[in-house]
């Protein structure tokens, strides 16, 4: 049920999606559609989206409305994997592309999970290791329950928004230009959304005044 739930959500959005982003929507949709197919061993064979924040909130709004429908007969958690956009400093690896010279700073991670926090996460988590080795990342987790209920809509949509875009908005202000599309798609999606942009210098710059 959810599997067809989050095709649908996908394919509907994938009809207005730039053309930067296309390609991933239409990576997301084959993934699902298929993902039953497979013989899958790992936890509790949950599904792995790279929605962006319009995509996960629509999804996770779809799944809530399900369950207040009756179509889905039980809660419904959902989280995301932890070297997501907001959740993990690593800078050998998920921060390797923040280009100002601060991906050695572990700051990202841990504004995710007390903005989840404060949003409406059922819980979070932060922890060292995973990937690359202790001592060489840290990660932010979180998890929400779905339950239906009209509270369930309202954290959601808080804390989804903030949960990808403080990540987005990290890489931005790090000169990373797939963020900078990112956050700039995402301020116009949400007028409330106001994030500072980076002024952009010639590297060459430098070797001109030496």
């Amino acid at each position: 049920m959810t599997d067809n739930i989050a095709a649908k959500v996908l394919e509907e959005i994938s009809l207005t999606a730039p053309k930067e982003i296309r390609q991933q929507m239409m990576d997301n949709i084959h993934w699902i559609k298929e993902a039953g197919r497979n013989k899958l061993v790992v936890g509790s064979q949950a599904r792995i989206l790279y929605a962006d924040a319009e995509g996960r909130a629509k999804i996770a709004a779809a799944f809530n409305d399900a369950i207040a429908d009756g179509s889905i007969t039980a809660p419904v958690v959902i989280g995301r994997d932890h070297h997501d956009v907001s959740g993990t400093d690593s800078p050998y690896r998920e921060t390797s592309n923040i280009y100002d010279g601060s991906r050695f700073t572990a700051d990202m991670a841990v504004q995710n999970v007390i903005g989840d926090s404060f949003r409406g996460a059922t819980w979070v988590s932060i922890h060292n290791g995973g990937g690359v080795g202790w001592g060489e990342v840290i990660n932010g987790g979180f998890g929400m329950v779905l339950d239906g209920t009209r509270e369930a809509d309202r954290r959601l949509h808080s804390m989804l928004l903030w949960d990808v875009n403080n990540g987005i908005a990290r890489r931005s202000w790090a000169r990373n230009e797939e963020a900078i599309f990112a956050i700039k798609r995402e301020m116009e999606r949400t007028p409330g959304l106001v994030v500072t942009l980076p002024n952009l210098a010639d590297d060459n710059l430098i070797d001109g005044l030496i």
